[in-house]
């Protein structure tokens, strides 16, 4: 029988897999092609392909025809449009409003044909709403291998890597152990570390638990050693509160304990090196951790929070490498394999460029002003401490995120902003926040992953915010993501105990279909045990509510892999060396939407109420999703291996031109690094920004305000002519000698990407749907 705990998981995914299938139901296209009905005819829109996501707006082109009724043949076209992007990540989805064409180009139509074309697809789209999978949004905007700036100010330095050839958790300690009295007891708790440990002061014994094992030692940084005899009215306050019936374990395992940033590897025995395909490489097979071996160099590499480190041996010392330095073999590294999972932390693969373009992407939500309610508490008066090189100040009292900015008050709580005067409160969901002065954090500040939240924009009665993966301590880095900024934040200690965000000791991973999770493993039921025990905590307290996790946005209860057996089992979902097995993936995509947890479920404004008086795009069941958008305004037909281009109303065979310039499958990386600059300057008459006016990339205006009342942009009847001039666009291609059609600067390597990311997205769906 499955314990219980695991049982409420997969009811949680289930419940997630029948929400979308219900908002699929609800007749949500979310398949490609779709079309809308126009009053001359039909038009059919084909998958969009991103170009630039700024704030909640993204700007897009794609291939498009328009049927009229009294035609024989459609007429193609390309549009380059800017939409409102909405987000659920928990569902997978993406939805457009907003949508407002910016030029278009017909190689079909005749020069006075094409205004009329145009505002017939500016018509048909201005009130209406058009929905996509997440995860095709995701791919698509990774097609477009654009270089994306680097973090500055993150901390590579190594964290202490210790190896162990036999099952082991590690026991890690925030600095030395400090204890509480738990209330009516003669028992201390472990305050600074996320593990149950107990102190009896009338012999000063400590014990250990995971909820079934227990362990005793004298000293809290052991040796620990397993006892069949714990205190029996400190086992019966562990299990009232462990109302989930736990695994036990056979043989438990060993106590590592740390009280700096550590990393534990363990392998079951002895390392189990076993070769890729190709014989460039090695890994050991008996481990959770990406543990790899470059046969060319001898160098060993491990992958610890997304970062690699390479060493000459296991005893190291370790040194930080770049996930764009690696070995060229690591590149190579089949993506079936058993660790096809790393290919996510080696810059210029799919998987990289996918999980950087899903950094772009912000989570976004609508915040009921009346439903949003916040108290902050403090050990003691509120105690601020200045953030140098900045006019922002933090609480460190507090478990909460609060910053003073010119005497006024801003907290964070679940991706929601919130202001007051006093920092006591009463607290108000904000509409507008400091933006320049909360960029400026820097992310050697405990409270840096505040710039990563957003607000878009606000009516009297709603305030539409979002936040992206930076909330959640997800950064990009040369080309790949990682975990945390690598700096130590000191906890602070009082009458209680408030810890903030570690990067180490937690073993964590990035798996492309479930973002970032903590490699646990045999440690996880210590962890539970830990948190559903709060003997010791007292007055409210609770480690950490930041990003609805443990410790300020990291391990969660409900997220938590049990391994049952051999130490590596269930390492698909659970650690991010390893491939996402096919099984895997055909489960709902289980991405984190905080909007959907238990702090935000009043405050949340369904968004499908607000769009449902648009019209809604249907799916086009009887056309196949190939036409795309080059970037030269051109409509674009893949069939089997060959591009063919729209010409004069016919389909013209592209030549087999080479790329322009060779293309290695690797993404353009930064040229140098960024500070950390996350938010637009703030308006000259110190309003804050509803959207940026001007695109920085493509000098589009974004659109106007949002009309009073139905939170919906008010659309203008024609273009405006603030917009810049479209780029002139060949209207036909010139034919050689010999009638041959010519396409020299036709970009293959280019629109080869973003055909193999939709094939790459609709394999996955295939399967899905066998299943």
């Amino acid at each position: 029988m499955k314990p219980l705990f695991q049982t409420a998981h997969l009811l949680k995914n289930y419940i997630r897999a029948l929400s979308f299938f219900l908002w699929c139901a609800a007749g949500h296209a979310y398949e490609w092609p779709q079309e809308v009905d126009y009053r001359d005819g039909e038009i059919t829109i084909y998958q969009p392909q991103p170009e630039a996501i700024e704030r909640d707006a993204i700007i897009a082109r794609s291939a498009l025809s328009i049927q009229f009724h009294d035609a024989d043949e459609p007429v193609f076209g390309v549009a380059w449009f800017t939409a409102r992007v909405t987000t659920d990540r928990a569902l997978d989805q993406a939805t457009f409003t907003d949508i407002h064409i910016d030029r278009a180009s017909w190689p079909d139509a005749q020069d006075l044909q094409e205004q009329s074309l145009s505002q017939a697809i500016e018509r048909a789209f201005s009130d209406t709403a058009m929905h996509m999978k997440l995860s095709d949004l995701t791919a698509s905007l990774a097609a477009n291998q654009k270089a994306h700036d680097s973090l500055n100010e993150i901390d590579n330095t190594p964290p202490r890597v210790i190896f162990r050839e036999e099952l082991a958790v590690l026991l890690l300690f925030d600095g030395q152990p400090r204890f509480s009295a738990v209330e009516k007891t003669r028992y201390e708790r472990a305050l600074n570390t996320a593990m149950v440990v107990v102190k009896d002061t009338q012999n000063q014994r400590l014990y250990l638990t995971n909820g079934s094992a227990w362990y005793k030692s004298i000293d809290p940084l052991g040796p620990w050693t397993v006892t069949d005899n714990p205190p029996r009215d400190l086992v019966q306050m562990i299990e009232d509160a462990d109302q989930e019936e736990t695994n036990s374990v056979a043989d438990a395992p060993t106590i590592v304990t740390a009280i700096e940033p550590t990393e534990l590897i363990v392998s079951t025995g002895p390392p189990s090196w076993t070769s890729l395909d190709g014989g460039q490489l090695l890994y050991v097979q008996n481990t959770e951790t990406p543990w790899i071996r470059d046969l060319n160099t001898g160098n060993v590499y491990v992958q610890l929070s997304g970062r690699w480190y390479r060493a000459t041996s296991e005893k190291g010392p370790w040194v930080f490498v770049r996930g764009d330095k690696l070995p060229d073999s690591f590149a190579r590294i089949p993506p079936a394999s058993d660790i096809g999972g790393v290919r996510s932390s080696v810059a210029g693969t799919p998987e990289a460029e996918e999980a950087v373009a899903d950094a772009q992407i912000p989570q976004t939500a609508a915040i009921d002003r009346s439903e949003a309610f916040l108290t902050v508490n403090y050990d003691g008066r509120p105690d601020f401490k200045a953030i140098k090189g900045t006019s922002v100040a933090y609480a460190l009292n507090t478990d909460a995120q609060v910053l003073r900015i010119n005497d006024t008050y801003y907290a964070v709580d679940n991706g929601v902003w919130f202001f007051a005067k006093d920092a006591r409160g009463p607290w108000q969901v904000a509409d507008s926040v400091p933006d320049e002065d909360i960029a400026s954090i820097p992310p050697s500040a405990p409270v840096y992953n505040t710039t990563h939240v957003h607000i878009y924009q606000s009516t009297p009665s709603v305030v539409y915010v979002g936040y992206t993966p930076g909330y959640l301590w997800s950064f990009n880095y040369y080309g790949v993501p990682v975990y945390g900024t690598g700096w130590y934040y000191p906890p602070y200690i009082g009458r209680v105990y408030y810890p903030r965000t570690p990067t180490w000791g937690f073993h964590v991973g990035y798996n492309p279909w479930l973002g970032w999770n903590y490699g646990v493993s045999w440690g996880a039921p210590f962890y539970r045990a830990g948190v559903m025990w709060h003997g010791g905590w007292g007055r409210g307290y609770h480690p950490g509510r930041c990003c609805g996790g443990f410790y300020g946005g990291g391990y969660r209860h409900n997220d938590i892999t049990i391994n049952t057996g051999d130490i590596h089992i269930g390492r698909t979902t659970s650690i991010g060396r390893h491939t996402l097995a096919q099984a895997e993936k055909t489960k709902p995509y289980q991405k984190t939407n905080l909007y959907r947890n238990d702090a935000n479920k009043r405050r949340i404004v369904d968004q499908a109420s607000i769009h449902k008086d648009l019209k809604q795009t249907r799916q086009s069941v009887n056309k196949k999703n190939n036409l795309y958008a080059d970037p030269n305004g051109r409509v674009a037909r893949h069939d089997g291996n060959q591009w063919h281009l729209r010409d004069n109303n016919k389909w013209r065979p592209v030549d087999g031109n080479k790329p322009i310039k060779p293309d290695n499958g690797r993404a353009p990386l930064p040229d140098k690094l960024v500070n950390p600059q996350s938010r637009p300057a703030a308006l000259p008459n110190g309003n804050h920004h509803t959207r940026p006016a001007v695109h920085p990339e493509t000098g589009h205006h974004v659109r106007p305000a949002v009309k009073p009342g139905n939170g919906h942009h008010t659309m203008p009847p024609v273009k405006p002519t603030a917009r810049p001039a479209p780029k002139p666009q060949p209207k036909a291609f010139p034919q050689s000698q010999g009638g041959g059609h010519q396409a020299a600067t036709f970009n293959h390597a280019h629109m080869d990407r973003h055909m193999q990311a939709r094939q790459r997205m609709s394999s996955g769906k295939m399967a899905t749907f066998k299943r």
